[in-house]
């Protein structure tokens, strides 16, 4: 273990190896690592709400810190907005497939390094919170703003948990103001990015002998088919980027990772899937890609498979739809972190986060936190100790400023 350079730095770095070793992979349940962490949240005094999934196998925590809104409340609040978000993801990408040099669930210290899956992306920034909970509840009861905990689930496959923690606030009229999502930006100010959009088009027809494919309807066919027309659409996008857009690529981008379908060379394929995404640059970019598919499927591809088989039918499944996080001109999350991590301009990312998610239920948003998105997702994933450090720093200047975060005054 690294040595002990501070009290933080140590309970950060323990508590991190702790988060480590639940290996809570989107696809599995989380309720371990939840259940630490609200012994922690509830052993600080903050109160703590489970917001279970439907399946009751995941959970999001939603913690408040001092005496601010709570959703175990009767919904009694007159809509301002008040207070600040520290949020971040519980869920990990998987390891199957990586070659690690080191047990990805089992915390490990080398040269600086803190090496294990999610120590980056993002149980580094939870830990950090989890370390400062006694500077942040203080600076909260001196001060009388509400600061909030969220802790959620598979932000990895669509940012789903934030989704539902979002409408669970709005249901019981809590209304932060702020929101500081932790993703790893090296603590660089992000305060736009694009969204993300995962899909899956399923096509049924009607098996057959490939030796006569008329008296079948292949839907590998339609899917090559269905293909060819999102491919079209990558071209008309990558031709429309907006002047100004400060995202590379510039312009929304659909991208086909998968396709499948069929049993034999021999054989009519009845069935076929695709699965694409698109990351779009403004909302009516998507809602036109699927206006069109959904109007071209009806008016074409699917009376021409019916033609042959009535029962044949083409159906679009949305997996996730995270949305963007836009640039504004006022943003006080983001000019509250420029002054505390004294960054000189905000950026924008091209990957995606809850962000956009808190920003649709009204709150101003920024991401920033310890580590390096370059190190996040790969084998043998790392964040630097002294990231960690910084992170430590960040959350201690945030609370000797929260009064000026309530007011929205920057620059005292």
């Amino acid at each position: 273990m690294p040595p002990r350079q501070n009290p933080s730095l140590a309970t950060a770095t323990a508590i991190l190896g702790d988060l480590v070793a639940f290996p809570t992979i989107s696809h599995d349940s989380n309720l371990g690592l939840a259940e630490y962490v609200a012994q922690r949240l509830t052993e600080a005094g903050a109160k703590v709400v489970w917001d279970k999934s439907p399946c009751q196998t995941k959970a999001n925590l939603f913690a408040t810190l001092g005496a601010g809104d709570q959703p175990t409340k009767p919904a009694s609040s007159n809509g301002k907005r008040r207070g600040i978000v520290l949020a971040g993801h519980t869920d990990v990408v998987p390891v199957a497939g990586q070659t690690w040099s080191r047990p990805p669930f089992t915390m490990h210290f080398e040269n600086g390094r803190l090496y294990g899956r999610g120590c980056c992306d993002m149980k580094g920034f939870l830990a950090i919170l989890l370390a400062r909970l006694d500077k942040l509840t203080e600076a909260t009861r001196q001060s009388g703003v509400p600061i909030y905990l969220a802790f959620t689930y598979d932000e990895e496959v669509g940012c789903i948990g934030a989704g539902r923690l979002t409408a669970m606030l709005a249901k019981h009229n809590i209304h932060p103001r702020l929101a500081i999502i932790g993703e790893p930006t090296e603590m660089k100010v992000i305060d736009g990015h694009k969204g993300c959009c995962h899909y899956s088009t399923h096509l049924s027809g009607l098996a057959g002998h490939g030796s006569d494919p008329a008296k079948g309807v292949n839907a590998a066919e339609y899917a090559a088919r269905y293909a060819m027309r999102l491919l079209e659409w990558r071209e008309k996008l990558a031709s429309k980027a907006p002047a100004t857009s400060p995202y590379l690529p510039p312009y929304s981008t659909i991208n086909i990772g998968r396709i499948s379908g069929g049993a034999a060379h021999n054989v009519i394929a009845d069935q076929a899937r695709l699965d694409w995404e698109m990351r779009p640059v403004a909302q009516a970019d998507l809602d036109a890609v699927k206006t069109d598919l959904a109007e071209w499927c009806a008016a074409t591809l699917v009376p021409d498979m019916q033609a042959r088989h009535p029962d044949a039918d083409i159906r679009l499944e949305v997996l996730a739809e995270a949305p963007s996080l836009g640039q504004t001109k006022n943003n006080t999350a983001r000019d509250i972190m420029l002054e505390v991590t004294g960054e000189n301009s905000s950026g924008v990312a091209a990957y995606c986060t809850e962000a956009g998610v808190f920003q649709e239920a009204g709150m101003e948003c920024v991401v920033c936190g310890p580590g390096s998105i370059n190190q996040a997702h790969k084998a043998d994933e790392y964040i630097e100790v002294s990231q960690l450090q910084l992170g430590l720093a960040t959350l201690d200047k945030i609370a000797d400023r929260i009064d000026h975060i309530a007011s929205g005054v920057v620059g005292k």
